[in-house]
């Protein structure tokens, strides 16, 4: 469980930043080169690559150099386990305002 939480805290920290998300909206698309990436953001390519490396670290992203380019995929496992989360959490809260409507019905005077 600790390791699981491990790994869902570098995917939330990683989608903090709105250009990390610019770049997995981009990937959602198929593999880009790290300029590709780069480019809509209008960032350098050294910024480029920061973001990255903290999405490869949380496992959302994978690359692979071949001679100077780096190409970058997504790797939906990582927001497979995120979407998870929010959905077993959203379940829970649910049910709990489920019942807390069950008893504040009960309470009402016909």
């Amino acid at each position: 469980m600790v390791n699981q939480s491990a790994a869902l805290d570098l995917v939330y920290s990683a989608l903090a930043d709105a250009s990390r998300r610019a770049m997995i909206a981009q990937l959602v698309r198929g593999p880009a080169s790290v300029s590709e990436l780069a480019r809509p953001l209008g960032m350098s390519l050294p910024a480029a690559t920061q973001h990255l490396k903290r999405l490869e670290e949380s496992g959302l992203v994978l690359s692979r150099k071949v001679g100077r380019v780096r190409t970058c995929r997504l790797d939906a496992k990582r927001l497979d386990a995120a979407q998870s989360w929010i959905a077993n959490q959203r379940a829970l809260w649910e049910s709990r305002f489920d019942r807390m409507d069950e008893l504040l019905l009960k309470g009402e005077p016909k």
